[in-house]
């Protein structure tokens, strides 16, 4: 993988608000699962389910291959570098700069979630220059919507995002932050 083809370095490590927001590596690959494979990350977000070792090598190398191309980067969300917690995303997407996150069950009520969406905001404005961040969430997903509200981001005017995953129907909303 060569930084050249890619609009994001080959490797991040990002520090605040009591975090360390750090790359996927081989060593995670048996804690991924753990994370993972739980009924609400499997309804509320398009992770694969069941969520397995074989899934979390597809992620891993899926991860890479975003990064290569410049379209996305996925870190673990850990509070010293080490075990991971949770997963925090940004990826460039059509409407801007989009973050996606997902916490494992044992990690929450914590504020993972929202103090690692607030330090991927920073980087998004501080390092690849958003104006703005979006998060795309169903309105019933009541812990998202706390997350997004806690982390600043405020509804957006704009239509809902329709479709259908894992058999599902779903209707996201679009909250926004906007650069400092």
């Amino acid at each position: 993988m060569s930084s050249t083809t890619s609009s994001f370095p080959e490797r991040i490590e990002l520090s605040g608000e009591g975090l360390v927001l750090r790359d996927w590596t081989e060593a995670d690959l048996t804690a991924m699962p753990e994370l993972f494979d739980h009924p609400d990350i499997a309804y509320w977000t398009p992770i694969v389910s069941p969520f397995d070792e074989a899934a979390a090598r597809a992620r891993l190398d899926r991860d890479r291959e975003m990064r290569a191309q410049g379209t996305a980067v996925l870190l673990a969300i850990t509070v010293d570098g080490g075990a991971p917690l949770g997963e925090v995303m940004l990826r460039r997407a059509p409407e801007g700069m989009e973050i996606g996150y997902a916490v494992g069950p044992a990690h929450r009520g914590q504020g993972l979630a929202v103090r690692a969406v607030r330090v991927m905001a920073a980087y998004a404005f501080e390092r690849q220059g958003a104006e703005q961040v979006i998060l795309e969430l169903e309105a019933e997903n009541a812990a998202s919507v706390a997350v997004a509200a806690k982390a600043g981001f405020e509804l957006l005017d704009v239509p809902l995002i329709t479709g259908e995953e894992k058999g599902r129907p779903f209707s996201l909303q679009t909250w926004g932050l906007n650069r400092p």
